[in-house]
């Protein structure tokens, strides 16, 4: 393993170090980091924190993770950065531990791709197979589900939940959650109806769909009220696997806002 690190990384001898990992140039690594088999370190990467890094995962030059979180109340607190596995983390790219007033972890899912300077703050979940393009900052305490896409530029406001198969338009500031299969975009995010490009990709039936844009219509397009028709909605297809993810998000955040279409 020993050729596989540069002469000129700096690593704690308190760190664990997997099997065939691979550390570049002027590295650091801390005394509480924890690297998985088979990760790859590009070169001027720091990790310091108490930060785990799971198996496959690639990491390019300048990212930073595990660095004290952005947060006022941070108090030195020994919070966690969980990485899961097959992670591309790519330039500059920094992800903040959580804090003693979230959940005192931050927690990242596998086999997501993260773009050049993007930003995840302290106390986030980010589920599997997402994808923040170039510069993408996500706040505090935001959850984000699977396979959700962020488009380049794109800002999350704290204690946000972006709903799995979504989608974020560049540029565009999230201020409200996000539902399930949801296309938002524009300068302050507004819902411009459903992710049908990704559904399409990622091989859901054309009755899945289907099922999905009718759920859409009559929640955020037919006249009356919202909790009326969410609950004609459960009633009537309460039990379909897609449309029951999207009422269970929106049921689970009721106190909270809810990005809507633009009127």
């Amino acid at each position: 393993m020993q050729e596989m690190i540069h002469q000129t990384a700096v690593i704690s001898a308190k760190a664990v170090i997997g099997q065939n990992v691979r550390i570049g140039a002027y590295c650091v690594i801390g005394d509480k980091v924890n690297l998985g088999d088979n990760v790859t370190l590009h070169s001027h990467v720091v990790i310091d924190g108490n930060t785990s890094v799971g198996e496959n995962c690639e990491v390019f030059p300048f990212a930073a993770l595990g660095l004290a979180p952005q947060h006022t109340r941070y108090d030195g607190e020994d919070s966690q950065l969980i990485i899961g596995k097959n992670n591309v983390i790519r330039e500059y790219v920094t992800f903040h531990p959580g804090t003693a007033v979230g959940h005192m972890k931050t927690v990242i899912g596998d086999g997501n791709l993260f773009y050049v300077g993007s930003h995840i703050a302290h106390d986030c979940t980010v589920g599997n197979d997402v994808i923040l393009a170039n510069h993408v900052n996500v706040g505090g305490h935001v959850d984000i589900g699977d396979y959700a896409y962020f488009g380049g530029n794109s800002a999350v406001h704290p204690f946000i939940r972006i709903g799995s198969h979504s989608i974020i338009g560049g540029g565009t500031a999230v201020t409200a959650d996000v539902i399930p299969f949801g296309l938002a975009s524009g300068p302050r995010a507004a819902l411009h109806g459903l992710n049908l490009v990704g559904l399409r990709r990622r091989g859901f039936s054309t009755a899945q769909i289907s099922a999905v844009r009718g759920a859409y219509r009559q929640l955020f397009v037919q006249d009356g009220l919202f909790a009326d028709k969410l609950n004609q909605l459960k009633v009537e297809q309460g039990n379909h696997e897609m449309v029951s993810l999207l009422i269970r998000f929106i049921e689970e955040g009721q106190d909270r806002n809810l990005c809507q279409p633009q009127k």
